[in-house]
């Protein structure tokens, strides 16, 4: 499961973008809205308190440095990890930067998976408009639909080749708990960045909040 969902995800998410393409807009941001709040609540409820019961005293140092580490990697990939992404529609090649960010971002996520099974909920759930998003945009450039796939394929397997280092006996108690921690940090920046950015105008979204609220009870109910 923590191998097969994630990459079921990325092809769920890029095949709804190749056959639905504009239709699926506002429904995209409601389930980013969701999955935000499902993959921070998650977060919160549940690894966040057995990272502290069971982590190191620098538990709190890696936190922040999982945070700085995903405010570089969106430099990186220009917010695509919460559904920001402006390419150039002249690009003919596999936007490396882009590609290199995710996956780093990918892997990391997947590393406590194997430990957390109802994360992996959380990370399939948020992966789904996320490759919504990416597929969109990589369909509309001029890249060939041969480097798209390949694209894909890579971002696709990067989460799963977490997991996998995620459970080699290589990592002592203390390594694992800093991953973990790091991974705590990402995941909090990138949540709540798809939470808490302003709607448009400033205005209350009633759609978006009630998504939220249903993103919540679900993880809290898990």
């Amino acid at each position: 499961m923590i191998f097969s969902l994630p990459v079921a995800a990325v092809l769920v998410g890029f095949f709804i973008a190749y056959f639905l393409k504009p239709a699926i807009n506002n429904a995209v941001k409601l389930l980013l809205s969701f999955s935000g709040a499902f993959l921070l609540s998650i977060t919160i409820f549940e690894f966040l308190p057995d990272l502290y019961a069971f982590g190191s005293k620098n538990t709190g140092l890696f936190i922040m440095g999982g945070l700085l580490l995903q405010i570089l990697l969106e430099f990186l990939s220009r917010g695509a990890e919460h559904g920001h992404l402006h390419l150039d529609n002249e690009r003919r090649q596999i936007p490396w930067l882009l590609l290199i960010s995710l996956c780093i971002h990918s892997a990391f996520e997947g590393f406590p998976l194997a430990e957390n099974k109802d994360l992996v909920y959380g990370i399939v759930i948020h992966k789904i408009p996320i490759a919504i998003i990416i597929s969109s945009f990589l369909l509309v450039s001029n890249i060939s639909r041969i480097q798209v796939l390949v694209f894909l394929l890579i971002f696709a397997l990067m989460t799963p080749l977490g997991s996998f280092l995620g459970q080699l006996d290589i990592w002592s108690p203390v390594i694992k708990s800093n991953i973990n921690a790091l991974v705590v940090g990402i995941l909090l920046h990138v949540s709540t960045t798809i939470l808490f950015e302003s709607s448009k105008n400033h205005q209350f979204n009633a759609s978006k909040f009630g998504v939220i609220l249903l993103g919540i009870g679900l993880a809290y109910i898990l």
